[in-house]
């Protein structure tokens, strides 16, 4: 009789014992501690916010900027507005995406305050990542031309020269270049200057036989020079004899007229060379600014995001 007692109350310690583990297992399995349903809901109604307010952005900007002068806003108000724009989408989108995230997600029951504190802010910020991913998928063209712009830019400037030495001598390229002339772009008009007679020159005097294509070989002479950095003494005389035939001026003039031309198209040259990498330094500038203020923004709306989702637990919980 004594052994059946012993042996039951040895049974009911053992299941006394083993009940509290089971009851643990069971709740570990039964409540999650990622409400992905609420994450989802609130990255989507953040990036469906953030869309319609970036396309409402857009419109009022392109509203405001005119092509004609003292119309429209400047380019540094326009800049500033951008910003500030993005910042208010990144306040209101995160902010409402978060708070729907906190507001629909799964009731903890038995747990830390502490620990009910960060799995919300981490629903939140989960809602944001979610919603800034959808975001960019949908404004990848947008986001590439902000990074890329400066990268464009800095191409441009570097290939400035060669690009206007290549467009001037494309006018005096191909089989039909002696024909057709150089009448075209600044290089044909520092060529078609070499040849204009002086006052003092007979109206009525002809030009000497086999000088008709002497414009599109000057004008090869200069490019293959401006290639090189400097016009050759031997190019100088060469070129010289040719507007000397043309216009009837002595050797010396003409070489004199032939220099201050290929001074000329240099400066031209330098001057759209400084343009150039003027406007690469400054569509790099606002590149980095952009893309600063892009990170500062992305970095508000995590934080209000994280915010609002703790918010709306505490409305959920109450």
């Amino acid at each position: 009789m004594a052994l059946t007692n012993l042996s039951t109350a040895d049974d009911l310690g053992r299941n006394r014992s083993a009940a509290p583990a089971l009851h643990m297992d069971s709740s570990r399995t039964q409540v999650s501690a990622v409400s992905w349903g609420a994450i989802v809901a609130g990255a989507a109604a953040a990036a469906a916010l953030s869309l319609i307010l970036l396309i409402l952005g857009t419109g009022l900007g392109l509203s405001s900027v005119s092509p004609w002068a003292h119309e429209g806003i400047s380019a540094a108000t326009f800049g500033v507005g951008t910003i500030l724009w993005l910042t208010l989408t990144q306040l209101l989108a995160s902010g409402m995406g978060g708070y729907i995230t906190g507001r629909l997600r799964t009731r903890w029951v038995a747990l830390h305050s502490d620990e009910v504190y960060f799995r919300d802010t981490a629903h939140g910020f989960l809602a944001w990542a979610v919603a800034s991913l959808v975001t960019a998928a949908l404004l990848t063209s947008v986001i590439g031309s902000i990074v890329g712009s400066g990268v464009q830019a800095g191409a441009s400037a570097v290939g400035g020269v060669a690009s206007t030495a290549a467009v001037a001598g494309a006018a005096a390229a191909g089989s039909n270049a002696d024909k057709a002339g150089v009448d075209s772009g600044p290089m044909g008009y520092f060529v078609d200057s070499l040849f204009r007679k002086p006052a003092s020159t007979d109206a009525t005097a002809t030009a000497a036989p086999g000088t008709a294509a002497s414009p599109a070989e000057v004008t090869r002479i200069f490019i293959n020079s401006l290639r090189s950095g400097a016009l050759p003494a031997d190019d100088v005389r060469y070129v010289a004899q040719l507007v000397a035939q043309r216009t009837g001026l002595s050797q010396q003039d003409a070489e004199k007229r032939v220099t201050d031309a290929y001074t000329s198209v240099q400066a031209k040259l330098r001057d759209a060379e400084v343009a150039a990498k003027d406007a690469a330094d400054k569509a790099r500038k606002a590149s980095s600014y952009g893309a600063l203020w892009l990170f500062i923004s992305l970095l508000i709306g995590a934080f209000v995001a994280s915010l609002a989702a703790t918010l709306g637990g505490r409305h959920r919980d109450d």
